[in-house]
């Protein structure tokens, strides 16, 4: 990042000198990232061998090629129709990739199994429903 000073610095070799001046080097990290584009910042870390990527936004995931190519977000329907997107499976694997059938319980379709084995009545189950609690 251009900083041979701290490139030659002995101190900083090994890992336990960098952790004694990490609040400095973060520092000078984030000064550094800060006066350039990220697709500078990427291309530097990247011609010098230094795993790094942007941190993507939600947004970011579902417009991006590799997210949508892995099928990293899925769509679905909830039982009223309603569309919606998922997690898709994670880790993907070449062989045994995965996939989804479910979109799991409806909203409140295991409340009263919950709340009966917490202890409570039938009729406490029923009031809490008619109050809208549940």
């Amino acid at each position: 990042i251009g900083r041979q000073d701290l490139a030659e610095d002995v101190t900083l070799a090994c890992n336990d000198g960098r952790d004694a001046r990490r609040d400095e080097i973060y520092g000078v990290i984030d000064r550094w990232v800060g006066s350039l584009r990220l697709e500078q910042v990427l291309a530097t870390l990247n011609q010098a061998e230094v795993p790094a990527s942007r941190i993507f936004s939600a947004e970011d995931m579902f417009h991006d090629p590799q997210f949508l190519a892995r099928e990293m977000l899925l769509s679905a329907k909830l039982p009223d129709g309603k569309a919606f997107k998922m997690p898709g499976i994670v880790p993907k694997l070449s062989d045994t990739p995965g996939e989804v059938n479910w979109v799991g319980p409806e909203l409140g379709e295991h409340n009263e199994h919950v709340l009966s084995g917490l202890g409570y009545s039938r009729e406490q189950i029923a009031s809490l429903r008619d109050e809208g609690a549940i």
